[in-house]
């Protein structure tokens, strides 16, 4: 083997690596934070959006939703609900007071961090083993994840949800003349009256011996 596809194949073991790493992080993140939601009386997707206030501070609703890739209405509903809880206010803008900005109240605070301290110890003894130059790599590629992250989230929010790609998929085969379920093989049908037969052979009523009839083999 040339040395040429060595280094291919070696990095197409670290890339596939590197995968594997960010989707095992994804998952282990959401089930944080799915615990730590449970913790202090919110949902995974309400404490996902103050981390986002908190991270960019008074913001409008509309900016939320740009960076979360919920509609406009589910962001609304998600900064009323952290409204009810005490964990953020609405106010008007001092420059513009037509604009409605969103700010996390600094009394909710303690009720979050320290369910987070344990983790973010840990993640300081990791940090620890790294150089300057290693972690401002780290840092550079987490930020141009998250940029690709959150173009794919413009994207998906262009896509159809499940139940109208199904709509489309049923129009697309009627316009066609076909079923929606054409060209796949299908099921051998059993007639009603066979199954239920079947099921009055095996389940005797009440009070009835089953019947010892022998099974007449093909």
């Amino acid at each position: 083997m040339s040395k040429t596809s060595a280094r291919v194949s070696a990095r197409e073991q670290l890339l596939t690596a590197l995968d594997e790493a960010i989707r095992k992080l994804g998952a282990q993140a959401v089930l944080v934070s799915e615990l730590v939601a449970s913790r202090v009386g919110l949902n995974c997707t309400d404490l996902e959006c103050l981390d986002l206030l908190h991270l960019a501070g008074p913001t409008t609703a509309g900016q939320v939703s740009a960076h979360s890739g919920l509609t406009t209405g589910a962001t609304t509903a998600v900064i009323d609900r952290l409204e009810r809880a005490g964990f953020v206010k609405r106010r008007r803008d001092k420059k513009d007071r037509r604009v409605v900005l969103v700010e996390v109240l600094d009394n909710c605070l303690p009720q979050v961090a320290p369910l987070y301290r344990s983790l973010q110890e840990d993640l300081m003894k990791v940090n620890a083993r790294y150089t300057n130059r290693d972690l401002d790599v780290v840092a550079r590629y987490m930020t141009e994840a998250n940029e690709a992250l959150a173009r794919h989230v413009e994207w998906l929010q262009t896509q159809p949800a499940l139940t109208e790609r199904r709509r489309q998929h049923t129009a697309s085969h009627e316009s066609l003349g076909q079923p929606a379920g054409a060209g796949r093989a299908a099921a051998p049908a059993r007639s009603t009256r066979t199954v239920t037969n079947a099921r009055r052979r095996r389940l005797p009523t009440e009070g009835q011996e089953p019947s010892r009839r022998p099974v007449r083999r093909k």
